[in-house]
């Protein structure tokens, strides 16, 4: 029987069972790492999983693992805030459940990316709205019609500056929303705090609220709604 835990000299200890677990594969925060270490975890899922996913790696990291892996392998987001490594023999879950992720401004399109890695390595189809925030409301009016015909299952907010966008959708629609603040702005805003307190004061009932810049958290929340709704369909379908 396979060791369910990979030691990696005396700095890793690799949960190989997580994905099949909980259903959320082991996602290597690198910030604090060194690129040795880095790049050891993610040799070690890559023998064992055939992918790997790297969150926050600096430009010293990313260069070596473009240096040690196939162009083919890699997959990178928005200022490299997540990247995929994968071999060509592996493959993400049988596709199920959609997820919509609108950005409010281009400047959230980096912690987007992230959820948008987290859903799609879960198996979901992601639809993705960018730019529409509440400085020009009238801008989500088509593109929130558009997600809601998909119909997707939960949608995802990614917002800054006074995070206001969440709420705003959250009144509109029927499907579960998760407010995701982005570090994104001027003074306190720009830390998310601004955003963050706005998501958690919103008045409209039910959406939920992940960390500041977690778009790992809220990729991994709504790719577990998705799929639950993907498959409540399919057993309905099958009644």
């Amino acid at each position: 029987m396979t060791d369910p835990i990979l030691h990696i000299d005396s700095f890793a200890t690799i949960d190989l069972l997580r994905q099949q677990r909980t259903g959320m594969p082991e996602v290597v925060y690198a910030i604090n790492k060194t690129t040795a270490q880095t790049l050891a975890i993610v040799a070690g899922l890559i023998a064992r999983n055939g992918r790997a996913l790297v969150s926050r790696a600096t430009p010293e990291t990313v260069a070596a693992l473009c240096a040690t892996y196939d162009a083919h392998m890699l997959t990178r987001g928005t200022a490299d805030r997540i990247i995929t490594i994968a071999t060509p023999a592996s493959h993400t879950p049988t596709p199920g459940g959609e997820v919509g992720i609108i950005a409010a401004g281009t400047s959230d399109l980096a912690v987007a990316d992230e959820a948008a890695a987290i859903c799609t390595e879960l198996g979901c189809r992601v639809h993705r709205v960018t730019d529409v925030g509440v400085a020009g409301l009238h801008r989500l009016f088509e593109p929130l019609r558009n997600l809601l015909s998909v119909p997707v299952d939960v949608i995802i907010v990614a917002a800054g500056m006074d995070g206001a966008l969440p709420s705003v959708v959250t009144g509109l629609v029927d499907v579960p929303v998760i407010g995701l603040p982005a570090a994104v702005g001027y003074g306190f805003g720009g830390e998310g705090h601004a955003a963050l307190g706005t998501m958690l004061q919103s008045c409209a009932p039910g959406i939920t609220v992940v960390n500041i810049d977690n778009g790992v958290g809220a990729g991994a929340a709504a790719a577990r709604i998705a799929r639950r709704a993907f498959l409540a369909r399919q057993k309905g379908a099958s009644a």
